[in-house]
């Protein structure tokens, strides 16, 4: 069954190429989405998957990059969306 999640990564995430890897990384768990930096400084995601692919996508964030600093992940429940990939916007 598909799960859906919101995130907010708070920290040193931009420019440290924190949404390359957050793309590949979900790829990898074979989550769909998408990722992007807003003006705040901050990271959003938004992804669907299993429950399993989202909690380790999730886990992973805290320790994405050596050169990013995540001080907070904030994760809610997202409405299950169908993405055709995990993209960077």
């Amino acid at each position: 069954m598909k799960s859906a999640i919101r995130v907010r990564v708070i920290g040193l995430v931009q420019g440290v190429y924190f949404r390359a890897s957050t793309q590949i990384k979900a790829n990898k768990l074979d989550s769909t989405g998408w990722v992007k930096n807003t003006d705040n400084g901050e990271a959003h995601i938004e992804a669907t998957g299993s429950e399993e692919s989202l909690k380790k996508l999730t886990a992973w964030l805290y320790k994405a990059l050596q050169f990013a600093l995540v001080k907070q992940v904030v994760e809610s429940i997202a409405m299950s969306e169908s993405f055709d990939g995990f993209d960077i916007l």
